[in-house]
């Protein structure tokens, strides 16, 4: 399978700070890009465990004694290792979104460049593609998944303009979305507007936000002591979740003071903010909008 040079490739690895026989898992194994320049650094004694849901990353399994590649969704991750024996580990790495493989095949439908079924299913044993969230979602479910997901400020007006469409037939291809949606298409911006409208159903087809909430919750359980967290998220969405669980171990709020008014987190920040230099998104476009986030596991007091 042909997939991209992988994001912030150096500087992903390096935030693990691997340990050469360490326990390490890359969630998001796609074309094993990450996942081989951990092996690289890890000694005979090091292992590492790699997520993916979608059947063609199997075909890029790496043969090494210290790789297990487990064909699952990465909110699995905490149940899937406890099987493998490995409770804890030292470092875990994912590179969030749709890997540019998937983009690049037409029939997968995650692409607003190609005429498509509409799909869109990391998973291909999924009930759920975007063909159900467009032809049997009630009007108010299609403009919820536009307005939390793309962030659309038309998105009622165009959940009801799908829903009066899709009366006289089923919206069954990407072209024919885009033909229903063209009047929210203006010219200038039609590229950025659909992009949007792709992000939300895509994210809803896979429950993205719902499993990135459930795999976050299971890190500080997962990490040892001193762990390190290095995850590249690629819109604002998933940044913020992962920006606020660094910082106070919740998504929403502020955690519990103690009689002092301290608060304990699990986590700490290393360094700041990394973004890809303008020669990485010459060579690799998809680069251009991801954020490397890198976090600590605080060492268990008492």
């Amino acid at each position: 399978m042909e997939y991209h040079n992988p994001v912030l490739l150096k500087e992903t690895v390096d935030g693990l700070n691997i340990v050469e026989d360490g326990v390490y898992v890359d969630v998001t194994f796609g074309g094993g890009g990450h996942s081989r320049e951990i092996l690289k650094r890890l000694g005979s004694n090091g292992r590492l465990f790699a997520f993916d849901q979608d059947p063609d990353a199997l075909e890029n399994t790496i043969d090494d004694p210290r790789f297990t590649l487990i064909h699952e969704n990465f909110r699995h991750m905490k149940r899937f290792l406890r099987f493998y024996g490995a409770k804890q580990v030292d470092g875990v790495l994912a590179d969030f979104g749709v890997s540019s493989h998937q983009f690049d095949v037409a029939e997968r439908g995650f692409s607003t460049r190609f005429a498509a079924d509409l799909d869109m299913r990391m998973n291909q044993k999924s009930e759920v593609s975007a063909y159900h969230v467009i032809n049997d979602y009630e009007e108010e479910d299609i403009k919820r998944v536009l307005l939390q997901y793309g962030e659309l400020r038309q998105a009622p007006a165009m959940a009801r303009e799908i829903v009066e469409q899709r009366k006289d037939a089923p919206i069954k291809t990407s072209d024919q979305l885009k033909e229903v949606l063209k009047r929210f298409l203006q010219h200038k911006k039609e590229n950025k507007v659909l992009a949007q409208i792709y992000q939300a159903i895509r994210i809803e087809v896979n429950q993205e936000i719902e499993a990135l909430k459930e795999f976050l919750l299971q890190t500080p359980e997962v990490l040892k002591s001193n762990g390190r967290l290095s995850f590249i998220s690629y819109h604002s969405l998933e940044d913020r979740l992962v920006k606020r669980f660094i910082r106070n171990g919740l998504f929403e709020g502020e955690p519990e003071r103690d009689m002092f008014g301290n608060f304990e987190v699990p986590l700490k920040k290393v360094g700041g903010l990394i973004v890809p230099t303008q020669e990485e998104i010459k060579i690799n476009n998809r680069a251009r909008s991801a954020k490397l986030r890198i976090a600590e596991k605080l060492e268990v007091k008492g």
